[in-house]
C-alpha cells in the first residue's frame, strides 16, 4: 500500500511539473507574441544605419553565436579568410521573469519568398535569416549600411564586427499562419562584441567560427 502511494506521489508531482512547464512556455510564448504591445526602444544611431522614417521597432533580441568564415585565396592569389560572405549561427533571446528566452534562431539560408529589394535570382549561397522560435516565420535581409566598431554609442567595442542597419528582402509566414517576423521591414545589429574575421594566416579551405554577441532590432511599417 506504501509503495503505490509513493507511486502516485511520483505520478503527481511530475504531473505538476509538466504543468509549470506548460504554463511558463504559454506565458514566454504570449510574451514574445503580443511583443508589438511592449515597449520596446532602439537606441540612438547614425543616420546611415537608421531605419528611414515610417517604420517603427518592436522587438529586441540579445545575440550569441558565431560568424564562420573561410579561408580564400584573394585577388593576388593568396590565402586569406574571407570578410563575406561570413556565416552567422546565433541565438536571440529576450528576458521573460527574469529569465532568457529563446525567440529566434539566426543563420544563413536561401531565400524562399523574395520581395521587391531582392536581387534576383536569389543567391543559392543563401541570406541572413532569422527565423522565430515559436511560429516558424521568417524574414531575409541583407545589409544596405554599416558603421565600424567603436565608433558610435550603438556600436562601441573596437575590433567588433560592424553594426548594420539590414532591409528585408523576403518574409514568410509560419505553416500555421504565424506572424511575428513575416511584416519586418528593416533589422538594426547593434552593440556587437567579437565575430571579426581573424587575422591569421590560413589555407585555401580552412574554416573558422569567431563566437560573438550583438543585440538585434526588429521593425517593421507604421501602420
Amino acid at each position: 500500500m506504501s509503495c503505490n502511494r509513493n507511486q502516485q506521489s511520483e505520478k503527481t508531482a511530475r504531473v505538476r511539473s509538466l504543468f509549470v512547464a506548460v504554463l511558463m512556455l504559454a506565458c514566454a510564448f504570449g510574451t514574445v507574441a503580443n511583443a508589438a504591445a511592449q515597449k520596446v526602444t532602439a537606441p540612438t544611431t547614425p543616420a546611415s544605419i537608421t531605419p528611414p522614417a515610417g517604420n517603427s521597432v518592436f522587438l529586441e533580441g540579445n545575440a550569441i553565436g558565431s560568424q564562420g568564415y573561410i579561408c580564400l585565396p584573394d585577388s593576388t592569389g593568396t590565402p586569406s579568410w574571407t570578410v563575406n560572405p561570413a556565416r552567422p549561427e546565433a541565438t536571440l533571446t529576450t528576458n521573460v521573469f527574469g529569465l532568457p528566452v529563446q525567440i529566434i534562431t539566426h543563420f544563413t539560408s536561401v531565400n524562399a519568398n523574395p520581395n521587391g529589394n531582392a536581387t534576383l535570382p536569389v543567391s543559392q549561397g543563401g541570406n541572413a535569416t532569422w527565423q522565430s522560435s515559436f511560429d516558424t516565420s521568417k524574414v531575409w535581409a541583407a545589409a544596405t549600411a554599416h558603421i565600424d566598431a567603436g565608433t558610435d554609442a550603438s556600436c562601441p567595442n573596437n575590433g567588433s564586427i560592424p553594426c548594420l542597419l539590414l532591409q528585408s528582402i523576403g518574409n514568410q509566414k509560419g505553416p500555421t499562419g504565424g506572424r511575428l517576423l513575416s511584416n519586418v521591414t528593416f533589422v538594426q545589429r547593434l552593440n556587437t562584441n567579437g565575430g571579426a574575421a581573424p587575422t591569421s594566416a590560413c589555407t585555401v579551405g580552412q574554416t573558422q567560427l569567431m563566437p560573438y554577441t550583438a543585440d538585434y532590432y526588429f521593425f517593421r511599417a507604421d501602420q
